[in-house]
């Protein structure tokens, strides 16, 4: 049997979203005063009193959808009830008991599953004396809630508990491999209607999401977890998105916020195009989000089943995407159509690589030594009569990999130049599909690499051109040069001097064999 299921049922707008948002203590769920927000199911891991169970909010039963997918939202609906082994039945106390209350209540009974009858939205005591007259709907447990007052919340969790069947022999090891931290969380965004629904389903085996040929139909960010060769992932699924003067209410809104969040939070983003449509401002204003964020990325040209039929080519396709995003020419370009799962895995399998690359480290001598090739195939150019100087690199930071560059005057080196020093990089390094974030020090500066800078009097070191190739393979030889290495290197986050010289000779033992 694995976790127990809890599902969260009731008409639309009892108050089920905020109920699970408060158990969980989190913002999982949308909550708005329209009917209808809940549309998928949306889960949440829940370890109380040595047990474990998951939460599942459902959409409201009986809600007429206003974009006609009453039918796709009661097949989710009676998806939870058919899996779930508890069901929470929450009534609002203030609206009173009403037909639809009842209806609800005659399909519950009919599923003869254990239940709970949740009066919510009893703010005050006054409220709990009106919660018996709920009890005609069924002969169940009854206790009485309030989210915006936060009253019997651990009284809800302590009743919860003692309703779930016996404790399987799985349930400890599954609940704890469910709340270990995934290997990778995957973003999946995009506009409106690209298959990004169509894509977790794909990972997730099932009709996790609602499927529709309406745009807009997912409004939450939900998190899917998959294993794939024994690994975790987590796919978050993020709601279309539109131009923002086009946002028609305040949950199409919440769910561009979601979205942003959700790239925020990724390891990796996946960022879905339709390849029978063209490329949107919507989806230059996302690939900036994710620019913003130094996020790996994988543009994922999707439906290409259609895209044959019109004779349309991976090359022009390609060529297309990297003329309209100049600064993202790194980003590699995978080819699938989700709907029958065609290149899903490659492109999982390509995720895997880039988030590889973008937790790569290399050590400080080969750094600089590539930088060194760097500036001597193409010296920067000189500025107000001053040559730019470059004296120590270091990487201090990967996801995404940051390198720090010591030089005399950050203001020397132009942009220009430090796109060529970007592309370089990718060509010597392990980096060559993932965003390099480049910080540029001053000779007098400290760092935390954060942002935050001091300045001090300091002897010039030599530049990297005048160290020689064994100063460069091993800095520590260089005095100066170590003095501003230790300034790049101040946490235990950051790498050491050590574990390069344990990295050089890991190098040199493989070269031995």
């Amino acid at each position: 049997m694995g976790i127990p299921k809890v599902a969260i049922v009731g008409r639309p707008n009892v108050g089920k979203s905020s109920l699970l948002n408060w158990l969980a203590e989190r913002l999982i769920s949308v909550v708005d005063p329209t009917a209808g927000v809940t549309r998928d199911r949306v889960t949440w891991i829940m370890h109380k009193h040595d047990r474990y169970f998951e939460l599942v909010d459902t959409g409201g039963i009986g809600i007429v959808d206003s974009d006609d997918l009453s039918a796709d939202i009661e097949r989710q609906i009676q998806t939870g009830l058919d899996e779930c082994d508890l069901m929470l039945f929450v009534v609002d106390a203030k609206a009173g008991l009403t037909p639809l209350d009842e209806q609800v209540a005659d399909r519950l009974r009919r599923m003869s599953k254990p239940t709970l009858l949740v009066v919510n939205k009893c703010d005050s005591t006054k409220l709990d004396l009106e919660a018996a007259s709920y009890l005609q709907l069924c002969n169940v447990p009854i206790i009485t809630t309030s989210v915006k007052a936060n009253r019997n919340r651990y009284e809800l969790v302590e009743k919860i508990v003692e309703l779930l069947p016996a404790a399987a022999e799985t349930e400890t090891a599954e609940g704890d491999q469910l709340l270990k931290p995934a290997d990778m969380r995957i973003a999946v965004v995009g506009r409106r209607n690209v298959g990004k629904s169509t894509f977790i389903n794909q990972l997730a085996q099932s009709e996790r999401v609602i499927v529709s040929e309406i745009a807009g139909t997912t409004r939450d960010s939900i998190d899917i977890r998959f294993e794939v060769d024994g690994k975790a992932f987590v796919a978050i699924d993020t709601p279309g998105v539109r131009k923002k003067k086009s946002l028609a209410n305040d949950i199409e809104f919440y769910g561009l916020v979601r979205a942003q969040r959700s790239i925020r939070r990724a390891d990796l983003v996946l960022m879905f195009f339709d390849a029978m449509e063209t490329i949107s401002k919507v989806d230059k204003q996302l690939v900036e989000e994710i620019s913003e964020h130094y996020k790996p990325c994988i543009f994922v040209i999707n439906k290409w089943d259609a895209a044959l039929e019109q004779e349309m080519t991976t090359d022009k396709w390609s060529k297309y995407l990297t003329t309209a995003f100049v600064s993202m020419r790194h980003v590699p370009i995978a080819i699938i159509t989700a709907k029958d799962g065609k290149n899903v895995r490659k492109l999982l399998n390509l995720a895997r690589s880039v988030y590889k690359q973008a937790n790569a480290r290399i050590s400080t001598g080969r750094l600089n030594k590539a930088v060194r090739q760097a500036i001597d195939r193409n010296p920067p150019c000189i500025r107000s009569n001053r040559r730019p100087k470059i004296f120590f690199a270091s990487q201090v930071a990967g996801a995404p990999p940051t390198i720090v560059l010591k030089c005399n005057e950050p203001a020397l080196l132009d942009e220009s130049w430090k796109r060529y020093l970007l592309g370089y990089l990718r060509e010597v390094t392990p980096f060559q599909e993932v965003p390099i974030r480049l910080i540029l020090r001053g000779r007098n500066e400290v760092n935390d690499d954060l942002g935050a800078t001091s300045r001090h009097e300091e002897v010039e070191p030599p530049e990297l051109t005048e160290l020689t190739d064994d100063q460069m393979l091993d800095p520590t030889e260089d005095v100066n040069a170590l003095e501003f290495a230790l300034d790049d290197l101040e946490s235990d986050d950051l790498l050491t001097l050590e574990d390069e010289a344990n990295e050089d000779d890991e190098d040199d033992e493989d070269d031995d064999d």
